[in-house]
């Protein structure tokens, strides 16, 4: 086996091979970081490198380690602290701020044994579902680097899929785990609301969750025991579930009743045939699993729901500005930021605290109705993307309409962002590949709530059936 394929191995593989001491947690280190070198340049998903830091702690990971993830290269999203690090959130106005603590999900994964590699790159501020700031450049997709890699975890993905990682950091707060997942062939969990802490910056989130990207379910599983769990002071917590989730994985899921949909909840969106196709397909393979599958019209497309969702997603995305306002002592100026951000921070400051609240509660409203109807079926199948990775430029958060953008990432993403507002987990799964482009193919599962032991059994179960894992991206792609 060459060093690179180690990249490509299943995490928990990776941490056996430390833990036996047939390799050292230091090899597999300076794999990672030999892989960056060489593929970043073309694919650029890293923001920073940790060469020396990352080669130190590895040195500290001995043969015998019991931890889980024992010597494991992961990269982080850089909108999340690493303590000494830069936070950028891929923003000019952030500078070179260092961040003074680690995130809880970071000294989670530190706990673990993971090494922490690196800072991935994301839009600007998060904003926009694919990965192409100002700042530092875009991302680029293995499998055509002429295409998004999806976003706001579009670095991370690149990371994992071109396999300079074996698994890294993501979070979604309209899709941003699993947008990215389904451009690059990946596993792409949103857990629950509350399943992974936020903290200690902020004591939750409504719409946003953290999570990973990996190649396989069971992996996505093991990471998710790994940084689930209350810690003090969180504002949104789950139940704990029966067993550990990397347990719950391997289990088989039998006779489940699954609705299927094609029914976008965002108006005036529409589907490519590929996606279309895709759970058609999905939706037989499920059957002869033994599952029931019921086509279905969910009471999710409402209208407005595009405004209703931005003025509670502007406000998110205008707390990260007035972060950077308040770490850097500036008041930012319009040529300072991107025209979206700009553009978002700007209606934000009009948005009244009962304006505000009162957008909640009616997504509250709208989030409790699909709960409630949702109640009749064990998961929903429907795409997770309306059309292809859209190539380079298409969703450009710079040019003279950036609302016009803005809404046109909404057209190319229109299934995800109602799994943050209901808070339920949903999956990413990347069952099949589009022939004709040579790009992957997902589907996405949504579950009840609390329900990410089911869906990744599920998916688990998917997988076994139609493997995924060994496709890999051509790396020599343009």
């Amino acid at each position: 086996m060459s060093d690179s394929e180690l990249m490509f191995r299943p995490i928990d593989q990776l941490a056996g091979l430390v833990k036996s001491g047939e390799i050292s947690a230091l090899e597999l280190v300076d794999t990672s970081l030999a892989q960056i070198d060489e593929l970043n340049p073309t694919y650029n998903a890293f923001i920073d490198v940790f060469h020396d830091d990352a080669r130190a702690k590895a040195k500290e990971v001995a043969s015998g380690d019991t931890r889980p993830l024992a010597g494991v290269p992961v990269a982080i999203k850089n909108n999340r602290p690493v303590e000494g690090a830069r936070l950028t959130f891929a923003a000019d106005v952030m500078g070179d701020f260092r961040a003074a603590h680690d995130a809880f999900l970071v000294r989670r994964l530190r706990d673990a044994g993971a090494i922490i590699v690196g800072t991935t790159n994301l839009p600007e501020f998060g904003i926009l579902p694919t990965t192409e700031p100002r700042r530092f450049g875009p991302s680029r997709n293995p499998w055509d680097t002429t295409r998004t890699t999806g976003g706001s975890s579009g670095g991370s993905a690149a990371a994992v899929a071109s396999g300079m990682v074996p698994f890294a950091h993501a979070n979604d707060g309209g899709g941003s785990t699993r947008i990215p997942a389904a451009c690059c062939g990946l596993v792409g969990l949103k857990p629950q609301r509350g399943r992974i802490s936020s903290g200690p910056d902020v004591g939750g989130s409504f719409l946003g969750i953290d999570g990973v990207l990996t190649r396989t379910t069971a992996e996505t599983a093991l990471a998710l025991d790994v940084l689930a769990g209350y810690e003090a002071g969180d504002a949104y917590w789950a139940a704990a579930p029966s067993k550990p989730f990397s347990e719950l994985v391997r289990e088989e899921p039998k006779g489940l009743k699954i609705a299927m949909t094609l029914e976008p909840p965002l108006e005036g969106a529409t589907l490519d045939p590929s996606s279309v196709k895709a759970v058609s397909d999905a939706a037989e393979l499920l059957r002869e699993l033994g599952h029931e599958v019921v086509e279905v019209n969910p009471p999710w497309n409402v209208p407005g729901m595009l405004e209703l969702f931005s003025a509670l997603f502007g406000p998110m995305i205008s707390l990260q500005i007035a972060f950077a306002q308040m770490v850097t002592g500036s008041e930012f100026t319009e040529d300072q930021m991107e025209p979206l951000s700009w553009s978002i921070w700007q209606q934000s400051q009009q948005i009244s605290a009962v304006m505000g609240f009162g957008a909640e509660v009616q997504m509250q409203a709208l989030a409790r109705m699909v709960v409630s109807w949702a109640q009749d079926y064990d998961a929903i199948l429907c795409p997770a993307l309306a059309e292809p990775p859209v190539t380079l430029g298409t969703i450009d958060s710079c040019s003279d309409d950036p609302m016009g953008a803005f809404a046109r990432s909404g057209h190319f993403t229109p299934f995800t962002a109602i799994s943050n507002a209901t808070g339920s987990p949903a999956i990413s799964v990347p069952l099949y590949q589009n022939d004709d482009l040579g790009l992957p193919l997902a589907v996405q599962l949504i579950g009840r709530p609390e329900s990410e032991g089911l869906l990744l059994a599920l998916s688990a179960q998917l997988e076994n059936a139609l493997p995924w894992a060994g496709r890999r991206a051509p790396l020599d792609a343009s």
